[in-house]
């Protein structure tokens, strides 16, 4: 299987990962419009910069999941753009056969997650919904800086959720998921430089 770039996209187990065009073709294949495919690519660029970044200060990262994931997180808007659209991703997905750690991206990437107090509220099966995984969270944090295909920043992200009158919480895991991949990013930089 091939990455954007041509190349093999093989996971730490050694098993081959979805490529980049597979990826697209099951968003087609499941019904998703031509604006969600690009959004899902556009997050995909952004959160393989993340990736790419967090690696390069010598965290295990793995690239190729986050890639997959992330143009997959949108797979369930083929059936609906409410809230649910992540729960109903993460079925298709286990419908199609993606292994779970790609499914688990698609239901997590909500936000900064959303708790199960808060899923019961929204009618979202009993679970949470937070992201656990490094990849989980560079999914979702990049998707939270793409508004369609634009690029916008964390600020921005914030003042559309204050509008759309989102809780306090959730806006407080935004900011706290936003720090952390950006400390991500970071962490290793400084010691690198003063060794």
């Amino acid at each position: 299987m091939t990455s954007r770039t041509g190349q093999s996209m093989t996971s730490r187990t050694g098993q081959s990962m979805i490529s980049r065009a597979e990826a697209i073709g099951l968003l087609e294949k499941a019904g998703c419009a031509p604006k969600v495919i690009k959004h899902c690519e556009a997050v995909a660029a952004l959160a393989v910069e993340f990736a790419k970044k967090i690696k390069g200060t010598g965290k295990e990262v793995n690239i190729e999941l986050v890639e997959a994931g992330a143009l997959l997180h949108d797979l369930g808007r083929c059936r609906t753009h409410g809230i649910d659209h992540a729960m109903e991703g993460f079925n298709l997905a286990k419908k199609m056969g993606i292994e779970t750690r790609l499914a688990e991206i698609i239901k997590r990437h909500i936000g900064a997650g959303i708790s199960r107090e808060e899923a019961k509220s929204l009618g979202l099966p009993d679970d949470d919904y937070f992201p656990r995984s490094l990849e989980e969270k560079i999914v979702a944090h990049a998707d939270n800086l793409v508004k369609g295909t634009k690029r916008i920043s964390t600020e921005e992200r914030l003042s559309i959720m204050k509008k759309k009158d989102v809780g306090g919480e959730a806006i407080k895991r935004i900011m706290r998921l936003a720090e952390e991949i950006e400390e991500n990013c970071r962490k290793g930089h400084h010691e690198k430089i003063n060794k």
